[in-house]
């Protein structure tokens, strides 16, 4: 187990047993509290009991933890006779502005680490080392790696890649003539690249005291995967402190970066050539890249941010003109493009850690050890918190979204929303882009909020 502080924390074990930390992650007055969040058919006016429920945080010493409380959902679904279960509902029985829970997918099978959706597909990474793929929130295929619980997985193009906690990059790819049947392609690195790399004693760097390593190689958990925006690059982030950088083609790595001073917990390829880390260490770094004959380089640019708490993830908006970092305390930080990357501002609508982002259109998603989402409009340079997503029962581990088609009422555009959990859920949401934000504060770029003040959203149950 590792043993982790808030201010170094990479949040990426929330259910390990051993968790110290300078505030406590879990409120004390919600430990006593039971989720009582029913999976059965959702209604427009559904709710939870108690939108701020958690689990006890307690732990018994075994295999089992905090989250593992998944609920009976043999009467409320008609496939227990599935290892998963599927809750649905049918969006033409409510209006085209719904905002809310569409279905849940549950597993006994472990906590959810990671999602990547593209089209109808949906992936999921657990650490059952499975990865799973959805189609129309019913299980279509399956692959399995042979050890390291999946911590990311991304699309690009035909193949998926996925990061794993052994420290391994592994290469996927679907079969031409049966698309429900994936194989693995490739490991990165090669072990062609690790045996050539092996010969020189000039690859080999100082990994521990004492202990020596080719260069090429991850030797901790892989923590964040982004592709370059032409997904000819993808950059691999990692607990060992460093960036590595993949050329897509040949699977070839054209370079380490020793980034922070702890570990990497989000990395992602922005615009015009930048990529940002952000790491326990508490810090968000700029690189620019620079291509050098078929070479590539990165060179260190500026440091946005340097806090004393965890930088937990990075996301940039779909228009590339906006760059989010989520933190262990809480606090969405923004910059600004059009502005040479000057911090906008903040906003804050979670009680505990930020655990992942997301983004789409102008939504930005963040989801949080609090259990919740919150669903947040960008107008001009201020952010709206439009609705909280509550349900699950465990922290939001992973988010991932995918705009919908208008609806012929009005042409609304909305949003399908996936969330992970470590309480082994994945959660279906459907989120209106375009509903009004009544009574709810509006964080301004040019007035930072003080460290003490709080949003205090319009709250909704769903």
């Amino acid at each position: 187990m590792r043993k982790l502080k808030v201010n170094r924390s990479t949040y990426s074990s929330m259910d390990d047993s051993s968790i110290s930390s300078k505030q406590p992650l879990f409120s004390r007055a919600l430990q006593d509290e039971q989720d009582e969040y029913s999976f059965s058919h959702i209604t427009s006016d559904s709710s939870p009991t108690d939108q701020d429920s958690l689990p006890p945080a307690s732990f018994d010493g075994g295999n089992s933890s905090a989250w593992d409380q998944s609920p009976d959902i043999a009467s409320t679904s008609s496939l227990c006779s599935s290892p998963w279960s599927s809750s649905q509902m049918d969006p033409s029985d409510h209006p085209y502005s719904y905002t809310g829970l569409m279905g849940s997918l549950v597993r006994e099978e472990g906590h959810i680490y990671s999602l990547a959706a593209t089209g109808v597909l949906l992936f999921t990474g657990s650490d059952s080392k499975n990865i799973r793929v959805w189609k129309n929130q019913k299980e279509f295929s399956s692959f399995r790696s042979n050890s390291g619980l999946v911590k990311a997985i991304i699309i690009a193009d035909e193949r998926i890649f996925s990061g794993h906690q052994d420290g391994k990059i592994r290469v996927w790819k679907m079969s031409r003539k049966d698309p429900s049947l994936y194989k693995r392609i490739g490991t990165l690195p090669t072990l062609r690249a690790k045996v050539k790399k092996s010969l020189k004693p000039s690859n080999y760097v100082e990994v521990k005291k004492s202990h020596n390593t080719i260069w090429i190689k991850h030797i901790d958990a892989i923590s964040s995967l982004s592709l370059s925006e032409d997904k000819s690059i993808l950059y691999s982030a990692s607990w060992d402190k460093t960036i590595k950088v993949w050329r897509v083609g040949n699977s070839k790595c054209l370079e380490s970066i020793s980034a922070h001073d702890d570990a990497v917990n989000s990395v992602v390829a922005g615009f015009d050539g930048l990529v940002v880390s952000g790491s326990a260490d508490g810090s968000v770094k700029v690189w620019r890249r620079e291509m050098q004959g078929k070479r590539t380089k990165h060179y260190f640019s500026q440091t946005l941010l340097k806090q004393e708490c965890a930088v937990t993830s990075l996301a940039v908006n779909a228009s590339s003109t906006v760059l989010y970092c989520g933190s262990s305390d809480g606090q969405v930080n923004f910059w600004e493009r059009d502005k040479f990357l000057s911090h906008g501002g903040y906003f804050l609508g979670h009680k505990l850690a930020v655990l992942c982002l997301a983004t789409s259109g102008n939504l930005v998603f963040s989801g949080s050890a609090d259990t919740n989402i919150c669903v947040w409009r960008r107008e001009e340079r201020n952010h709206v918190c439009l609705s909280i997503l509550s349900g699950h029962s465990g922290p939001v581990k992973c988010l991932a979204v995918e705009a919908d088609f208008p609806q012929p009422f009005g042409g609304q555009r909305h949003y399908v929303v996936y969330s992970g959990s470590l309480d082994k859920s994945v959660k279906i949401w459907r989120v209106s882009g375009q509903e009004p934000p009544p009574q709810n504060e509006i964080v301004p770029s040019h007035n930072l909020l003080s460290q003490t003040s709080r949003i205090t959203p319009q709250r909704r149950n769903f």
